[in-house]
């Protein structure tokens, strides 16, 4: 079940007392072995609510070496190691940023070795994007953060939509999702994307969509792919298009939970969890960028629960995670486009989000 943060929070308490993984954590090997070739990349294990356990992987293409919990033995000298809850990573200009919202702070590591170089303090941060220098970063206290990534620090920010989520810089332009997650009792979600002029930082206007919106995509021809995770109950998750050129809205009628993106194909799952009914339903379709056309998608092998995917840009093909009971350890699967699994190696808590280098 993937709802929004808030929902987590509010279940925490209850799975407190069945998040110790500590013995889980240490029958994790040092390294896996899988087929070399696949794309290096890294990957944040976001972990247990409060439990401080967050972790990052690695894995080496070239040799098909997949090395988990990196991040201590790179940094012996970080007391607290990466953090808690971590909640995006991304590579920009040869360092590594993971979010980490649990622990209010964004690490900055170098993108080859995964060295700390500073971390930079952001209240309930969220997702992060980047252009001409600069880190924007989303935070629940209804802010985007701008890190002058230089200097490490946080030079600037601007309101915007309540509990904002993924962002997309296009034509100068960042594009934030609002979520207002935090109102999943009350039911009173935020829903718009908010325009921030990039020139001047401030807002210049919100764009209506749908409630409780949650990732946002660029697809490089002008249009934005946007998720909205409805309300768990009498309204579903949908898949939004914006046009930027007009601002026009278009639903496209598949519930979305993620969004990978290749050149001309976006792979959509969604895993929606519905109050009424006590369960999840898992759905996938694949969308003709250049026609906007849906198809049902059968990337998604039997069995496997994805909680997140990202298109490999070398080979094209897919990495999915799955996420499990999301107290234990998580599995990372290798995927061709039509669904085959080719390799499948085990992660820490919650692996959720994949940087290739």
């Amino acid at each position: 079940m993937k709802k929004s943060l808030l929902c987590t929070w509010l279940c925490a308490a209850a799975l407190l007392s069945g998040c110790n993984n500590e013995d889980e954590k240490l029958l994790l090997p040092d390294t896996q072995t899988t087929t070399p070739g696949n794309g290096s990349f890294y990957l944040l294990n976001e972990g247990n609510y409060g439990q401080n356990n967050a972790t990052l992987d690695f894995f080496d293409a070239e040799d098909g070496t997949y090395y988990t919990n990196i991040y201590p033995s790179r940094n012996p000298e970080v007391a607290m190691e990466l953090g808690g809850t971590g909640t995006d990573l991304k590579i920009y200009e040869n360092r590594l940023y993971a979010v980490m919202n649990g622990s209010h702070k964004v690490e900055i590591m170098t993108a080859d070795s995964a060295k700390h170089i500073a971390g930079v303090d952001v209240p309930n941060c969220r997702y992060i994007c980047f252009e001409g220098g600069y880190a924007y970063v989303s935070s629940y206290t209804a802010q985007v953060y701008k890190i002058d990534i230089a200097a490490a620090k946080v030079v600037d920010s601007v309101s915007v939509g309540r509990e904002p989520e993924e962002m997309a810089v296009v034509g100068g332009k960042l594009y934030v999702a609002n979520s207002g997650g935090y109102s999943y009792l009350s039911g009173e979600y935020d829903s718009t994307v908010s325009v921030i002029d990039l020139a001047t930082f401030t807002e210049s206007k919100k764009i209506e969509v749908a409630i409780n919106l949650h990732h946002l995509k660029a697809d490089g021809k002008g249009n934005l792919y946007v998720t909205s995770r409805g309300n768990y109950g009498d309204i579903p998750s949908n898949l939004y298009v914006i046009d930027l050129a007009t601002e026009t809205v278009k639903a496209l009628n598949i519930a979305a939970s993620d969004i990978g993106m290749d050149d001309d194909i976006a792979y959509v799952y969604s895993s929606e969890w519905s109050d009424v009914t006590g369960k999840t339903t898992y759905t996938s379709h694949t969308i003709d960028l250049n026609s906007q056309a849906v198809s049902e998608g059968h990337f998604i092998p039997e069995g496997v629960a994805p909680y997140s995917l990202t298109v490999n840009p070398i080979t094209k093909k897919l990495v999915v995670t799955d996420a499990g009971d999301y107290t234990t350890s998580g599995k990372v699967y290798f995927i061709t486009p039509d669904g085959e699994i080719e390799n499948t190696v085990f992660a820490g808590v919650s692996p959720g989000h994949v940087a290739f280098k």
